[in-house]
């Protein structure tokens, strides 16, 4: 009688376990119909990088694709952006938001400059700014070098990188 009970009471203790967690709303990874192909302003944790599928905890540091039929991506890590965005077909239509540091407003991906040496969500280490500044590099550059594996997570490439900022001075 008491292996029936204890077996009841842990399959109840598995129901409102599940059930507790069902409740809970859970962050997205796609937005359907976004006909504006505007940034979406999110709270933190609404939405989930669709590359590394972390929540996105704020603004900085993050980035949104648009494909030209609406669909929405989020990043939670420009370098995410920059690893997924290289291999999508529509990669030369979307529309590309980056959520600047400098200024602190989205703007477009392409037209943006990247710092190297960020701490960034996922450690690739790139920062978005409007306005440049010496040693930044351009979209294009930063989509090489995440395809390539040139960001701070190679840590032979950081050391590297490293060394001529150091050298530079």
């Amino acid at each position: 009688m008491k292996k029936v009970a204890v077996v009841i009471g842990l399959i109840t203790l598995i129901v409102v376990i599940f059930l507790s967690l069902a409740d809970k709303p859970h962050p997205k990874i796609v937005l359907l119909g976004n006909s504006s192909h505007q940034p979406v302003d999110f709270l933190p944790k609404a939405y989930q990088c669709s590359a590394c599928k972390m929540p996105i905890e704020s603004k900085k540091y993050s980035a949104e694709v648009v494909a030209p039929d609406g669909k929405t991506w989020f990043f939670d890590d420009v370098g995410c952006l920059g690893e997924w965005i290289a291999e999508q077909k529509f990669k030369d239509k979307a529309i590309i938001w980056v959520y600047t540091i400098d200024t602190k407003c989205w703007i477009d991906g392409r037209k943006a400059w990247y710092s190297v040496f960020e701490n960034t969500p996922m450690g690739y280490g790139f920062g978005a700014y409007e306005k440049r500044d010496n040693n930044m590099i351009d979209f294009k550059t930063m989509v090489e070098r995440m395809v390539k594996g040139e960001n701070l997570t190679n840590r032979e490439y950081a050391k590297k990188l490293l060394e001529m900022k150091n050298g530079s001075r």
